[in-house]
């Protein structure tokens, strides 16, 4: 086993170096990092540094002390599992004998049905964003694929293929491919006829040739769904929209889960509840 010192702090990026060499997303090691280095935080108040020194006593505190600051139950429960792998990280290295966190409950909360775009919806948002051939081909890229934002990120020239995209793997998700219908085709052909001449791979660049990053998708979303007139809808509400369209058409749950890339065949069939009745089967993928 490897030990680490028992400063929290010295925990904490040792911590952070394991979920990289894991192969956990940048995102998600910045959320896990944040969630860790808060609860570090409230700890370092109460004179606690070291992590053998962490009782379930002080977790559950901090629990209480994100409820009084108006934290959701979501958020609490997201930094609670944090914290928990944070801890699990730390017994199997050696660091401490036993997980101060594993007793800790929590906190119920009720799950939001997703956010699923109507065709009256999604067909706005794709009026609203002809004009800008990025976005057209951002928005398209998204509906028409079910792809995660990170995948579209990370896309480059040469994963686009004549009928398929390739996503590379990462993380734990293994490579696939997913179908490039035409309204794919033509959105992303334009978008490569004003695509800026740069050496950089990607297929979403800036205008100065750099690579286009979440923050700046999610922004350019944002923006589009406030002129479309579209509320409470988020990057991934597209995602949400392709897996229940296409179920709603016939597709079949095992054709979705292997195009979008859920692990879980479960994690698909939950979209069912969110369709019609009645769907007549299709071995056929619909255009939105």
């Amino acid at each position: 086993m490897i030990g680490i010192d028992k400063t929290f702090a010295t925990a904490h990026q040792k911590f952070l170096e394991y979920l990289k060499k894991q192969g956990n997303t940048p995102a998600t090691i910045v959320a896990y990092g944040k969630d860790v280095d808060q609860f570090g935080e409230y700890l370092r108040k109460k004179q606690i540094t070291q992590v053998t020194s962490v009782l379930p006593e002080h977790i559950e505190n901090f629990k209480d002390y994100l409820a009084k600051n108006d934290y959701t139950d979501k958020s609490i429960c997201r930094k609670l599992n944090s914290i928990k792998a944070f801890f699990r990280f730390l017994t199997l290295n050696g660091s401490i004998e036993k997980s101060p966190a594993t007793s800790i409950i929590y906190p119920r909360y009720e799950i939001k049905p997703p956010r699923i775009l109507s065709q009256m919806e999604y067909r706005a948002l794709r009026d609203c964003a002809r004009d800008d051939p990025r976005a057209a081909a951002i928005v398209e890229i998204l509906l028409q694929t079910g792809m995660r934002i990170g995948e579209l990120v990370r896309l480059e020239l040469e994963d686009i293929k004549i009928t398929e995209i390739r996503i590379r793997s990462y993380s734990s998700h293994p490579e696939r491919t997913v179908p490039l219908n035409s309204a794919v085709k033509t959105a992303v052909n334009r978008w490569l006829n004003y695509r800026p001449k740069t050496k950089n791979p990607s297929l979403l660049v800036t205008k100065t040739g750099k690579t286009l990053q979440t923050r700046n998708i999610r922004s350019a979303l944002v923006r589009l769904f406030k002129l479309a007139g579209i509320k409470n809808a988020t990057v991934n509400s597209l995602r949400h929209t392709f897996i229940a369209h296409q179920l709603a058409a016939g597709a079949s749950v095992a054709l979705i889960q292997k195009i979008v890339g859920h692990k879980r065949l479960s994690t698909t069939e939950k979209y069912l509840e969110l369709v019609k009745e009645n769907i007549t089967p299709t071995p056929k993928l619909e255009e939105l």
